[in-house]
């Protein structure tokens, strides 16, 4: 299969995503500052999100073109990671209207984890079709930040039930890590 496919595909999906999060976002009722103040935390959930499914998708991309062929397994792969992140407009909104609370905020980190456990997957996958000496085996080398960001993810959720402020202050700490952009993959391509 070409991946132009599963490009187009998966910048779709994401597009959706990024869309049904801003539809739950209600206009307020008044044209006051008053009327906003309750949708904070809905906006700074929002945002946050829009923040992960850019960086998601922004990584993707430069994975993406270390590929040469699309096998079944990065098909599904690629698959696997869209789930995930199409819960994010649930566990958004859920984490935004109750204010950031323990079980929200719980299972916003566990749509996280997940998320970055399949765009992992999704890299093994490639390397796998791809050899070990493939562009993205090169680029990601043994892929610390990557192993950062889900032991960071494991630990937010179990810190939720303690401090839920702590747990969002760490996604959005992983958020900040992967906003810097990775240059892994253009290294290796400029390189080739």
């Amino acid at each position: 299969m070409n991946k132009g496919r599963l490009e187009a595909f998966s910048d779709g999906v994401l597009a959706i995503i990024i869309t049904i999060m801003v539809l739950e976002m209600k206009v307020p009722h008044g044209d006051g500052f008053e009327a906003i103040r309750p949708l904070i935390p809905i906006f700074s959930s929002y945002v946050l999100s829009f923040l992960y499914i850019s960086i998601f998708w922004n990584n993707h991309h430069h994975m993406l073109l270390t590929v040469k062929h699309v096998s079944g397994p990065i098909l599904w792969a690629n698959l696997h990671l869209l789930f995930w992140l199409s819960l994010l407009p649930f566990v958004t909104g859920w984490m935004g209207e109750n204010h950031f609370s323990s079980i929200p905020c719980t299972l916003y980190g566990f749509v996280l984890l997940m998320a970055a456990i399949a765009y992992w997957l999704l890299a093994k996958s490639i390397i796998a079709a791809h050899g070990p000496d493939s562009l993205l085996a090169k680029a990601i080398g043994k892929d610390f930040k990557g192993r950062r960001s889900i032991i960071l993810y494991a630990f937010a959720i179990l810190i939720a039930y303690v401090n839920h402020w702590i747990s969002l202050g760490i996604y959005i700490l992983v958020a900040l890590l992967w906003l810097i952009p990775d240059k892994r993959v253009e290294r290796v391509l400029i390189k080739h």
